[in-house]
């Protein structure tokens, strides 16, 4: 039996429609996902061709074995990141950023537990940051959760002390956070966050202290305000707005977690959910969206009209104000779309944006006056912070450092805008022999008392090239050899490894006595003084005799 023969399309049947154009940021989110998954399947390919036994020989560098399929999955968590002693040098010099600005403020540093108690964030409404927790029953059957973000701990710890602290308080942290969402570029589940926050002062000039900290960050690893930027927006002007066009208090919350979708989804998805998840009706929705698109605070009040909170206008207009007269005016930019999905933000948000479009929001926060009295304060607490991840600012710095270096002012160097950052150790502790080896760690010993960065050879090696492959690989700056003919003598020989062949052995090596190598670093440094003293005699010298 022969297959049915389809019909033929009638000439008056009605022509198929084509399929809809995508956007271009669907495109581009397409083309990303790609990309992500075509570098994740490259790196584990590596990963594994890479894989192969290999055992230890004379003299070569002793690697570790493994097979091509080992029996657990070497890969962390999706989501998560394992920080290799190179990544935690990176890390390192971000945060000691991040804890220079915050000294240089007068801010003080704090931590918590990264186990919370679930009710801590379960008593804030309207926001989905209570399904992305990493909750569970503990086995004494409490509901805890990884924090997801640090705010509330910060809350809870200034009620724990609440007698006890003058305001305001400014403190400061770089905690761990934890959220089970989509990851993506610049966004992982685990991340650490610079915190930034201001207890106790109800004027806005505490917003103003923030956003300078944050620009001074930036300043301060390279990054200049036409490379980001920080949108600024009143969430006290939005409710009025909102209010005014009939959206209830308690609706207020939700509405603005659809609004502060607004960059990403655009305008007519927007309009969309406004309707179809919060019942607003079209006209309302299509107003609020016109909102959102508002240039300028005066577009703001002039579309708005009387429905505008004016205290809010004001305050919005003086920050700027001060923003000119702090010396940072042109890192910000109104944006009414901006309002930030958590819903205990009360009075100023702001977030900070890569100009070039490539990355998400860099950093955000905003006023919170009522989150202290969620939990326990018998009245409204003013308070203001941001929250700025790791993981966005090093893919900024990878994008940046292709092209861009700048001066930069704290560190009194030119700085490249991703450090090179290799291992490094001041000396290189090796024994002559196997018989040295006491007294190698003796001297070790004696000059880390010091305050030396020693790393001493574990065992000897045969070869005195391969003592100094092991010193050049670790970036050792001196390799310093504990032999028997200077150790009888009460010394021990450091040599200078920045000097290459061509320098005598007088110019690079030096005997220093075992006495002294609680204070090698002076000792070395009126050696190199001596020689370049002797060297500008010996110039002096020549210049007489002709």
């Amino acid at each position: 039996m022969s297959d049915p023969v389809p019909p033929e399309t009638s000439p008056t049947d009605p022509p198929t429609p084509p399929p809809a154009e995508k956007t271009e940021k669907q495109l581009k989110r397409e083309a990303e996902k790609r990309a992500k998954k075509e570098a994740e399947a490259a790196k584990k390919a590596a990963k594994l061709e890479a894989r192969q036994i290999r055992g230890a020989s004379s003299g070569a560098a002793i690697t570790v074995g493994v097979v091509p399929h080992p029996p657990v999955d070497l890969e962390p968590p999706s989501g998560t990141r394992d920080f290799y002693p190179e990544d935690m040098r990176l890390q390192r010099w971000l945060f000691d950023k991040f804890r220079a600005i915050g000294d240089a403020c007068g801010f003080e540093e704090y931590d918590a537990p990264v186990l919370e108690r679930q009710e801590l964030y379960k008593r804030k409404a309207g926001e989905e940051i209570t399904s992305q927790m990493y909750a569970f029953v503990d086995q004494e059957g409490h509901e805890v959760t990884l924090r997801p973000e640090m705010t509330p701990s910060l809350a809870r710890m200034v009620l724990g002390r609440a007698q006890s602290h003058v305001l305001p308080l400014k403190w400061y942290s770089v905690p761990q956070c934890w959220r089970f969402e989509t990851t993506q570029r610049g966004r992982k589940r685990e991340h650490y966050q610079w915190n930034m926050d201001v207890v106790g002062c109800p004027s806005i000039n505490a917003e103003v202290e923030l956003l300078y900290a944050i620009c001074a960050f930036f300043t301060s690893i390279g990054i200049t305000s036409k490379d980001i930027g920080i949108k600024i927006n009143s969430r006290k002007v939005m409710a009025s707005v909102l209010k005014a066009m009939g959206v209830s208090d308690d609706a207020f919350a939700p509405v603005c977690v659809v609004m502060d979708k607004f960059d990403k989804i655009g305008a007519a998805a927007t309009e969309e959910e406004l309707v179809s998840t919060q019942g607003l009706d079209a006209a309302t929705a299509k107003k609020i969206v016109s909102c959102l698109q508002c240039a300028t605070v005066d577009d703001l009040t002039a579309l708005c009209g009387d429905g505008v909170d004016t205290g809010g206008v004001d305050e919005l207009k003086k920050l700027f104000e001060l923003a000119d007269a702090y010396g940072f005016g042109d890192w910000l930019v109104f944006d009414a779309s901006v309002v930030r999905g958590l819903a205990y933000y009360t009075g100023v948000v702001f977030e900070g944006f890569d100009r070039a479009g490539e990355l998400r929001a860099i950093c955000g926060g905003g006023r919170y006056d009522r989150l202290l009295s969620l939990y326990g304060a018998v009245s409204e607490v003013p308070a203001v912070g941001f929250g700025f991840g790791d993981c966005v600012v090093v893919e900024l710095l990878k994008d940046k450092a292709r092209s861009i270096s700048h001066w930069s002012p704290y560190d009194g160097v030119r700085v490249g805008i991703l450090p090179s950052l290799p291992k490094k150790i001041d000396f290189v502790v090796a024994a002559f022999n196997p018989s040295m080896q006491g007294a190698a760690m003796k001297t070790a010993s004696l000059m880390r008392a010091g305050g030396a960065k020693v790393d001493l050879l574990l065992e000897p090696k045969k070869k005195v090239t391969a003592t100094f492959d092991y010193a050049n690989r670790v970036g050792a700056r001196y390799i310093v050899f504990v032999a028997p003919a200077e150790w009888e003598k009460g010394e021990v020989r450091v040599k200078d490894l920045r000097l290459g062949e061509d320098v005598d052995d007088a110019l690079k090596q030096v005997d220093v006595a075992v006495k002294d190598l609680g204070r090698v670093h002076d000792v070395l440094d009126a050696w190199a003084l001596s020689k370049e003293m002797a060297a500008r005699a010996t110039v002096s010298d020549e210049k007489t005799e002709n």
